[in-house]
């Protein structure tokens, strides 16, 4: 007879293969290995979460039972937080048999007098329990800040379990409305901002590290200008931020931009703004897009601040280069990259270097999108490829992730819905000089 494992209820099965549901679970007894919640623990947690809920509680009181359940959760192991998800994603579903009824319904409906009522019909029977659960859940002055937290520890464990998926579509679903840009706030952040927010710049900084407070005055004054989002419920927090500079010409190098000695721009000669750095700051909300709209929404700032803007672009990375080409290009191109700053303005392999990194951008689509993240981000805003930059990142991770090339985006303001409209065809935004480069 097998032994029983410290802290486990019944030895695991050795012919065991799938997790049992959470259905099943609460019907059980005996907890299983690797099962964190026991069945009577687990029929506890669905019975608070029930509570929360429940069509008879006010709002104010569902949210006091949502908090009180939170500050638990809180305190909770992963592995019992596990076991919540797995509840808040099978427990609380549609009804499967009102929503057939109500589809049969609609499709019978169809082209009569009484469609648009079935169809409001079997709207309100797609409408979960869990909707109603979450809802409460952000009902509290810090709710919203435990949902977006929630959201990020789930992400992770999605492809290992894929019944934790109606709670993620959930979330994100919820979150698209409840972040909408029309609820978000555009603000400066400058050197004079509260010391918690400049912190969290640090913090968040996902591009080119801030390495110390006269890195991020650098950034925040003078011939700078930083703008985030922030949402009422999450306060003092941006969601997403943007780096601009503001010079008289396209850059072609991050060095002097970073460079906390170098001399500012003369902003009464300043043509051009520079977006150099974006950085999004909440995992929980991926797949929530604002990037857009910030970038629209700076451009009109910066513009009504100096009318003599004329140009905006980017200095942007090209994080996937190298990975990409190590699988593709010649072996001994390769090798002859391990110093790609010692190559000459005449050199070959800087040639070829180039070749490739033009085709990468301008050519290469997985599943009808431009293979590169941050391309991706861009050339979906509607900007195109405009110029491709050498040595302009000769930092190791530039020179890892890319040999040390950067690239300019171009937001022609007269030709974005042109692009995204080229760019939803297969066809990827790019300026003759890219095309040179691989021709």
């Amino acid at each position: 007879m097998a032994a029983l494992r410290p802290g486990l209820d019944t030895p695991a099965p050795a012919s065991a293969t799938a997790p049992r549901s959470t259905g099943e679970r609460l019907k059980a007894t005996l907890r299983r290995h690797p099962e964190a919640l026991s069945p009577r623990a687990l029929r506890r947690v669905l019975s608070e979460l029930q509570a929360v809920v429940d069509p008879r509680v006010s709002e104010v009181e569902g949210a006091r039972l949502a908090r009180a359940f939170a500050d638990w959760y809180a305190k909770a192991p992963a592995d019992e937080r596990r076991d919540c998800w797995l509840l808040v994603s099978e427990q609380f579903a549609p009804d499967a048999a009102q929503v057939k009824a109500a589809r049969e319904q609609y499709e019978a409906a169809l082209g009569t007098p009484e469609e648009a009522q079935a169809e409001i019909r079997l709207r309100r029977a797609f409408m979960s329990p869990r909707t109603r659960l979450l809802q409460r859940f952000a009902g509290y002055p810090e709710g919203m800040r435990f949902l977006v937290d929630l959201r990020a520890q789930l992400l992770p464990q999605l492809k290992s379990d894929r019944r934790l998926l109606p709670l993620d579509a959930e979330l994100e679903g919820l979150f698209s409305t409840w972040f909408d840009v029309g609820f978000l706030e555009l603000q400066r952040i400058s050197w004079d901002s509260p010391a918690s927010l400049v912190e969290k710049l640090i913090q968040y900084e996902a591009v080119h590290d801030i390495r110390s407070w006269a890195d991020v005055k650098n950034r925040l004054d003078s011939d700078r200008r930083c703008y985030g989002f922030f949402h009422p419920r999450l306060p003092g927090e941006p969601l997403i931020f943007v780096e601009v500079a503001l010079m008289d010409r396209m850059a072609d190098s991050i060095t002097p931009l970073l460079d906390e000695a170098g001399p500012p721009s003369d902003l009464v000669r300043a043509t051009t703004a520079i977006f150099y750095s974006i950085s999004n700051t909440q995992p929980g909300l991926r797949g929530v897009s604002f990037g857009d709209s910030l970038i629209k929404r700076v451009v009109e700032t910066l513009k009504a601040e100096f009318p003599r803007l004329k140009t905006f672009a980017t200095l942007s990375p090209i994080p996937s280069l190298r990975a990409w080409m190590n699988k593709r290009a010649p072996a001994e191109l390769m090798a002859a990259l391990d110093d790609p700053l010692a190559l000459g303005p005449k050199s070959p392999q800087r040639a070829q270097l180039l070749a490739w990194a033009g085709r990468y951008l301008a050519r290469e689509m997985d599943r009808g999108r431009p293979c590169d993240p941050v391309a991706r981000f861009h050339l979906g805003n509607g900007a195109r490829v405009e110029r491709l930059n050498w040595a302009a990142d000769p930092s190791p991770k530039g020179l890892k992730q890319s040999f040390g090339l950067m690239v300019n985006y171009l937001y022609d303001l007269k030709r974005l819905d042109k692009h995204r409209a080229m760019l939803a065809r297969g066809e990827i935004p790019i300026a003759g000089a890219i095309e040179d480069l691989y021709g």
